[in-house]
Order: structure tokens, then C-alpha cells, then sequence
């Protein structure tokens, strides 16, 4: 198993914070089209649709798509699968979830992400970290003690579809992003391509869902068109790019990458601050300061393991 300098192992924690800040960009721009009337399915399709092109651009003067394509037609069923298990199972379900809780209700729940992609370790030939385990398991009593004063009210109204949702989202995000990277190790594809390769197959899923928008509410707002492309340029590219890279830096080392994956518990931080901000939420009690103190610990104590 291939260790990391400590140099390169910080730059991918920074990567993993700046993602996860950029991430955060998600759910309050989700909650506030839910506010605005948007509905679930254009917010979802309409941060692929818009990122592709963005995508494009990014990668096209640097003549990178070619071999994107190229790869592709090496692979097309399992990059379709992956894709749409990665991003398309992933982003669909989460937005939906935004239905039905706050900005940084949704954020916190989403951290089953951390353990799931560490219980998803024995599918790729490893062992699965056990102290990493520990450590993810303290960021998730901090998730569960910012959820505490909230989920009473919230088992009346949709908790249950929001967290089956977000058990879906939080299984398919590691799943198919590490079936990527094992699909292209090979192939010489920078994160930029990767992830522009993962948008572009994904888009049967996309143009699906915005059909079924289509026909169920017609065309999107102007309002939420605009802040859709705000969360593609933040979230679908920006966040992403900046994740995917960090992973990329530590994929040969399964701890490290689990250490990586747990610093996405800092969107439920830059959520909450947002969200309080911009939305109008409640700031947390003790009770929920307490918990985002665990979870700042759990990345700290995550990273230092890394080490060993």
C-alpha cells in the first residue's frame, strides 16, 4: 500500500476542505429553489446540463476531450453504468431529499457518505480500516447531535423518504467514483477529463429527468435556471474537480483516501454558517455546537491516522 509524503497528503486534505465548502453550495442553493416553488427534478438535471458545457470549455483549448472519447469507446457500457450510479444516483436522490429538512439538515445526513465508502473498501481487494471506522463513527455522533433537536419534528414530514434518499446518494457517490478510478488507473485520464467524462455519460440519465420535468411542470424558472448554473459552476465542477483530485492523489492508499473522503463533514459546517446567513435557519443550540466539535475532531483524528 503506497504512503503519501506528508506534503502531498495535506494538499489533498486542503483540496478535500475547499470541496466540501464549494459543496455546501448544493444544499442552500436546493433548499432555496424548494422555497422558491423550483421543482426537485430540473434542480437536479439542470447542474449536469449546465456543467457539461463548462466542462467542455475547460478542457477543449488544452485538446483534452479527444481522449476522453477515446477511452470511453475502450468501455462505453461501463463508464454509462458507473456515471450514472455516480453522479446520477447520487445527485438525483439528494435533491429530493432537500424536500423534505433545511439546507443543513440535509448536509448532515449526507455524511453517511464517510462509512459508506469505508464499509465499500472490501469490494476493490481491501481490508477494511477499522480505526478509520472509529474515528468516522465520532463525525457521525456529531452529525447525530446537530440532527438531535430536529428529527422529532421532521418524522412527520417526509423524514423517512429524505433518509432513504439520502442512503442512496451517500452509497452510490464512493461507489461510483471509486469504480472510476479503478475503471481509467490505467489510461492516463487527469481529474478534469475523468470527471467530464463521468458528466457527459451520465447525460441519458439527465435528459430522462428533464423530460419527466418537462411534462410534469413545464419549463424551469428564470430563478431557478440562474441558480442552477451558479451550483453547476460551484458544486458540479469547482467542488467536484477539487474532490476528484484529492482522491486522485490518495487513491493508492485506501486509509488515506477514507481520511479524504471524511473531510466532506465540513459541508455540514459551511452549510449550517449559509444557511443561518442566507436562509434564515436557526443557529444550533449547545447541544448541535457540541456535535459540529465532534465532527471537527473526527476529520483531525481521521488525518492523523493516516500516518500510521
Amino acid at each position: 500500500m503506497k504512503s503519501l509524503s506528508k506534503n502531498q497528503l495535506v494538499k489533498a486534505l486542503v483540496y478535500g476542505v475547499l470541496a466540501a465548502l464549494f459543496f455546501a453550495f448544493t444544499f442552500i442553493f436546493n433548499r432555496s429553489m424548494n422555497l422558491d416553488g423550483g421543482d426537485w427534478m430540473w434542480s437536479a438535471s439542470l447542474r449536469y446540463l449546465f456543467s457539461l458545457p463548462i466542462l467542455f470549455v475547460f478542457l477543449k483549448p488544452k485538446e483534452q476531450t479527444q481522449a476522453v472519447y477515446q477511452t470511453i469507446q475502450k468501455r462505453p457500457k461501463s463508464w454509462l453504468i458507473w456515471s450514472t450510479v455516480g453522479f446520477g444516483l447520487f445527485y438525483g436522490p439528494l435533491t429530493l431529499a432537500s424536500l423534505y429538512g433545511s439546507s443543513w439538515f440535509i448536509a448532515t445526513s449526507w455524511q453517511l457518505t464517510i462509512l459508506c465508502g469505508l464499509l465499500l473498501t472490501p469490494l476493490f481487494g481491501k481490508s477494511i480500516p477499522v480505526k478509520n471506522i472509529m474515528m468516522s463513527l465520532i463525525i457521525l455522533l456529531g452529525v447525530f447531535l446537530i440532527q438531535l433537536p430536529y428529527l422529532y419534528y421532521g418524522l412527520g414530514n417526509g423524514f423517512l423518504i429524505a433518509l432513504l434518499c439520502i442512503i442512496l446518494a451517500a452509497i452510490a457517490y464512493p461507489l461510483g467514483n471509486r469504480k472510476m478510478l479503478a475503471l481509467t488507473k490505467s489510461d492516463g485520464l487527469s481529474t478534469s477529463q475523468r470527471v467530464y467524462g463521468m458528466t457527459l455519460m451520465s447525460m441519458p440519465f439527465w435528459l430522462c429527468l428533464s423530460i419527466a420535468a418537462l411534462i410534469r411542470v413545464g419549463l424551469p424558472t428564470w430563478s431557478q435556471v440562474g441558480q442552477s448554473i451558479i451550483v453547476a459552476l460551484f458544486s458540479g465542477v469547482i467542488a467536484t474537480l477539487l474532490f476528484f483530485e484529492a482522491t486522485n492523489l490518495v487513491k493508492d492508499n485506501h486509509k488515506q483516501l477514507a481520511v479524504v473522503e471524511a473531510t466532506q463533514a465540513g459541508e455540514v459546517i459551511f452549510t449550517l454558517i449559509f444557511g443561518c446567513l442566507l436562509l434564515g435557519d436557526a443557529w444550533p443550540n449547545l447541544l448541535g455546537w457540541l456535535g459540529i466539535a465532534l465532527i471537527v475532531m473526527g476529520i483531525i483524528a481521521n488525518s492523523l491516522l493516516s500516518s500510521d
